[in-house]
């Protein structure tokens, strides 16, 4: 059997724990949660997989030397102890990024310097000759992390980072992150049981993500390559096994709905969306909140609102009160969750919510806030057999840190802590060997994997309702049909398989 590493994968602040359930239920051993950041092991599978099909990781990390330095000659010599042909040739080009939190190491450009000298020292005395450096596109991804004198140097996986699904083709300003998106609907419980709405859906990213939550299908399977496949280890046999098994993707029966009031949004949304091969399954239109109606069945509202920061509305406040007057009137027996960053933009809504999570929108801290929206009182509510919170919730929330008060609109985490790589200073490593996985030495295969463009995705053939939850008198209709998006040889039609 194929021997486990140690792997990291990163997120964003608040998401660490959807992440380690995500992994958990992925199969991957000794997970532990860091700060931005889960833990694992597992072997070359789980690696490709981790990157796949994880919705909630933003990069995946394989470590492959940790040591102790406290100064850039030591960092240098400990580099220049690893036998880099392992995972280099001459032909290949490689990068350095650093993430740095040490008063020894102030600099992390620095940092990378050192490390790529130390490397490049080392092909010269081999063999007299130096690979290249690609900092656009290169062959092998390094990651190297310092916290004091704690260092630790990783293959990076993934590449480009993974929030950058591949279904995007436009965005509007400030577009909602994938990942994040992902994280606050795995929050939300929702699995597709009922109907999705998002009232003020931008450029459609909510819909999406939550689209293929629903299907619970891979976010990788738009994304033109990895790092990993340019490693000499690559199984490529391995990687198109997983990339074409669509065993665990589900027929999702309900609908999702997106709405903005901005018409750019909604031409925006809908390229978005047909690029994900999700227009039968979601519905965007241009609509006003003012005029959202009762849902004729059971839905759930995720959103992402204005907070009057990146985005400008002309009356921002007045917002959040039609927020709440719409899910008081026309979203009775329904769960809404609402990620916003103002306290006072929160008290315009007027409805005591039932929990309250810190989550990170970039460097605002901001709160994702579920509201239970029932007919009557209470206390009748309850004496129903009903609960606001679990245990479990209640217990997620005391231990969280409570909605700073009265702080400045645009105050702003330090720099450091923005860099999306996070930080793992909180974090012991387990005490496991880190051998290569694979065959380092071994040549590359040639050839590749052939990916289509977005025109050549196809969309599910599923029905979509007539029904709408702004006005509309139409009546809603079921749906018929199955998966459509294989083609007569059951291979995928997002790409080309040989």
């Amino acid at each position: 059997m194929e021997q486990e590493f140690e792997l990291i994968a990163k997120t964003f602040m608040g998401l660490e724990p959807v992440l380690a359930q995500e992994l958990t239920e992925l199969g991957a051993n000794n997970v532990q949660t860091g700060r931005r950041m889960v833990s694992f092991t597992g072997n070359k599978e789980m690696m490709y997989r981790a990157n796949f099909q994880l919705h909630t990781a933003i990069r995946i990390l394989k470590p492959i030397a940790h040591f102790k330095a406290d100064t850039a000659d030591k960092v240098y010599d400990e580099i220049k102890k690893i036998d880099w042909t392992q995972y280099l040739d001459l032909k290949k080009s490689f990068s350095v990024d650093s993430v740095v939190f040490s008063e020894e190491f102030r600099h992390s450009k620095f940092v990378s310097y050192k490390v790529k000298d130390a490397i490049v020292d080392q092909f010269r005395e081999k063999f007299g000759k130096r690979p290249n450096i690609s900092v656009a596109n290169p062959d092998i991804r390094l990651n190297m992390h310092i916290a004091e004198d704690q260092c630790t140097l990783s293959l990076d996986s993934s590449g480009e980072s993974l929030h950058r699904r591949g279904y995007r083709q436009e965005s509007v300003e400030a577009p909602l992150n994938e990942v994040l998106a992902a994280g606050m609907i795995l929050m939300t419980g929702w699995r597709g049981e009922t109907d999705f709405v998002d009232p003020m859906c931008g450029s459609g990213t909510l819909p999406i993500e939550a689209a293929l939550i629903a299907h619970n299908m891979a976010p990788g399977l738009f994304r033109k390559e990895y790092a990993f496949e340019k490693w000499p280890d690559f199984d490529r046999d391995l990687f198109d096994q997983i990339y074409n098994d669509d065993s665990n993707e589900r027929e999702f029966t309900h609908h999702i709905y997106g709405y903005d009031i901005d018409l750019a949004a909604v031409t925006k949304a809908r390229l978005n969306v047909k690029a994900a091969g999700m227009t039968k399954c979601i519905t965007i239109e241009q609509a006003d909140i003012k005029n959202f109606k009762q849902p004729a069945e059971k839905a759930i509202m995720v959103t992402n609102p204005p907070y009057g920061e990146r985005i400008s509305t002309p009356d921002l406040l007045g917002t959040y009160r039609t927020i709440g007057e719409i899910l008081k009137h026309q979203f009775k027996e329904n769960d809404a969750w609402v990620l916003s960053y103002r306290e006072e933009c929160f008290d315009q809504i007027g409805l005591k919510p039932s929990i309250k999570i810190p989550l990170y929108n970039g460097s605002l801290e901001c709160e994702f806030r579920k509201y239970q929206i029932f007919d009557g009182k209470l206390k009748d509510f309850r004496s129903e057999g009903n609960i606001l919170k679990t245990e479990e919730e209640k217990r997620a929330m005391a231990d969280k840190h409570r909605f700073k008060k009265n702080r400045e609109f645009k105050k702003r985490i330090e720099e450091e802590d923005d860099n999306e790589e996070g930080d793992i200073r909180t974090f012991k490593f387990h005490k496991i060997s880190f051998k290569d996985s694979g065959d380092g030495g071994r040549e590359r295969r040639k050839g590749g994997r052939e990916r289509r463009d977005f025109d050549d995705h196809k969309d599910f053939s599923y029905d979509k309702r007539k029904g709408r939850n702004f006005d509309d008198n139409g009546d809603r209709g079921g749906r018929k049909g199955g998966k459509g998006y294989k083609d007569n040889k059951g291979k995928r039609d997002h790409r080309k398989t040989f």
